[in-house]
């Protein structure tokens, strides 16, 4: 029965076909060829609703609109915008100065007819001229320009110059058609269109038709403007919440890279940073937040202030990331996101890594050779789910440790295993110079930067410190470490030329060894690093952190950190796996 029931369905509808076909047609026999025409051009306006603004690229935008008017309304076309409408702005109300400056965005034309005319390259900028013509005139006003047939003296008001209007008499063109682009009664720009050869010239049914034509793209030319605006701003904010330089690192070389993506609504979420930490440590951290947006962008700027003011507390990067893991949870917008953390350390070249749900880095070794390092991965950040285990490495100079976000491996078509692999091959292929100068779009899957953005850090090792900037002695574990510490720094800060330091820096570390032996048990060892300042650090195995305490007059001890609190730049401390250590930091004269 239900196949009957098909059949009948699929005849009656054919039937309805063949009647409405007939209907049409004799409708279309009883049209005067005034109605048909109008018919006509109400289905061409119909079309352009569809033929333009297909995107939100202004350019494309505006060729589409010159296109669609040649050949049907005219032999050639050109479409030019206000030069503040692509910065943005609202555009300008007719102030009947007709001064602004436009930008040639569009032109389209018959075959050979542009090649003659030479109209302004798409892109070029022109500057308010002195000379008025129909077209300054148009857009002093905001009204149309009609000219059915150009007299001989009029090609100089067609033309803004001499010579184009030379071109237009030879290349045969007799009629001029101008109207602005104008939306919510602001200008934006203006089309104008030409007819050469015997074709008659244009009509006041014409000047409708473009007026109506012009019309609608203008909507769609405003369109793009705010959705270009709103791109930028985000983007801007993405970008104000980034690093702007990248700190200067000992013994290493980072350099960073950020592209958004063209859609504004998916641009922030995207972030980096690299902070020096004491001891001449660096950390690298990149972030994803799982969403995009102003929403994300702002996110972004949360999780990137907790973690540099967890970093400069000194935490073990798995530390950091749980605090940072609890710092998310009372985002109102409830938002998760993914996070790397590599703390370098050029005493020994060494990387503790620590992941939140993110990519593994790529390590890329000096003989060019490149591969994923197995990093624990623990859940994303907000997630509510930790704690989270590191890894440590030791990489041999030279090497490249590439760290990013998923949207340099992130495609619509294929399996995130292929991009991974994708982008080892890449990154094998590549020398040293060419990987830290290489962009995105190098390492990215064809036409990824299309639809989301991306990060990438390149961090490259050089020469281990050790004996050089930086140098490492073990104390003993009796009174006769702060003697032995004294000497080591006279003896190394002569050795450095540093002379002039030597007695605040004998106070200095005879303190801290003081404290490791009075409440730490005893001291390890004693390092000292010299790049942009001088730094002492002293390790113990006691569990407790230093603070300064407040002391009276008749107290005997206790002012030890209050003293270096005073003679350095800054100090501080931070927990080992075996204890603690305690640094200070003086300014290089």
């Amino acid at each position: 029965m239900s196949g009957r029931v098909d059949v009948g369905h699929g005849r009656k509808q054919r039937e309805g076909l063949r009647v409405a076909r007939r209907l049409t047609a004799a409708l279309t026999q009883g049209l005067t060829p005034r109605a048909r025409v109008a018919r006509d051009q109400l289905g061409w306006l119909n079309e352009a609703s569809v033929r333009i603004g297909t995107t939100l690229d202004l350019l494309t935008t505006s060729q589409e609109l010159a296109d669609f008017a040649v050949p049907r309304l005219a032999d050639g076309a050109a479409v030019d915008l206000l030069e503040s409408v692509l910065q943005g702005e609202e555009g300008e109300r007719p102030s009947g100065s007709g001064r602004s400056v436009k930008r040639a965005m569009a032109v389209a034309s018959i075959d050979g007819l542009a090649e003659q005319l030479e109209p302004d390259k798409v892109g070029e900028i022109s500057a308010p001229r002195e000379r008025e013509t129909y077209f300054s005139r148009a857009m002093a006003t905001g009204r149309p320009v009609l000219v059915g047939r150009i007299r001989p003296h009029e090609y100089g008001q067609v033309a803004p110059t001499d010579s184009a209007a030379d071109k237009l008499r030879q290349a045969g063109v007799h009629s001029y058609l101008m109207v602005p682009l104008i939306a919510r009664g602001v200008l934006l720009g203006a089309a104008d269109f030409v007819r050469v050869g015997s074709r008659p010239g244009f009509t006041e049914a014409d000047l409708a038709l473009a007026t109506q034509l012009a019309s609608k793209a203008a909507v769609y030319v405003d369109n793009a403007r705010l959705y270009g605006r709103e791109r930028e701003h985000v983007a801007r904010l993405q970008r104000n919440l980034l690093p702007h330089a990248t700190p200067r690192t000992p013994g290493l070389g980072v350099t960073s890279r950020y592209t958004p993506t063209a859609d504004p609504l998916g641009v922030g979420g995207d972030w980096f940073d690299v902070a020096p930490l004491p001891g001449g440590r660096t950390a690298l951290v990149v972030g994803d937040v799982m969403s995009h947006g102003l929403a994300a962008a702002a996110t972004t700027g949360v999780l990137r202030a907790v973690t540099r003011t967890l970093m400069a507390l000194d935490m073990t990067p798995e530390r950091m990331l749980a605090r940072l893991d609890l710092a998310a949870r009372d985002l109102a917008e409830d938002q998760v996101a993914t996070c790397l953390c590599a703390v370098y350390d050029p005493a020994d070249a060494s990387y503790t890594l620590v992941s939140a749900g993110h990519p593994p880095p790529l390590l890329v070794t000096p003989d060019g050779s490149a591969s994923y390092v197995d990093v624990p991965v623990g859940a994303p950040i907000g997630a509510g789910v930790i704690p989270y285990d590191s890894r440590r490495m030791t990489v041999p100079p030279g090497s490249r440790l590439v760290l990013y976000t998923d949207g340099l491996i992130k495609s619509r078509t294929e399996d995130i295993d292929v991009q991974l692999e994708r982008l080892r091959a890449r990154a094998s292929g590549m020398g040293p110079a060419e990987l830290d100068a290489c962009a995105l779009s190098d390492l990215a899957p064809d036409g990824s930067a299309r639809f989301d953005e991306a990060v990438m850090l390149v961090a490259a090792t050089r020469r281990p410190l050790a004996g050089t900037d930086l140098c490492i002695w073990d104390l003993p574990a009796n009174g006769s470490a702060a003697g032995a510490a004294r000497k080591f720094v006279r003896e190394q800060l002569d050795t450095w030329q540093l002379g002039d330091l030597a007695d605040v820096t004998e106070l200095v570390v005879s303190e801290l060894v003081g404290n490791a032996l009075r409440y730490g048990g005893a001291p390890g060892h004693l390092r000292l690093l010299l790049h942009d300042r001088l730094v002492v650090e002293v390790s113990d195995t006691g569990p407790d952190l230093p603070r300064i305490q407040h002391t009276s007059l008749s107290d005997e001890g206790g002012r030890g950190l209050q003293l270096i609190n005073m003679l350095c730049r800054r100090w501080g401390s931070c927990r080992t796996p075996s204890g603690k250590i305690v640094w200070a930091e003086q300014d290089i004269p």
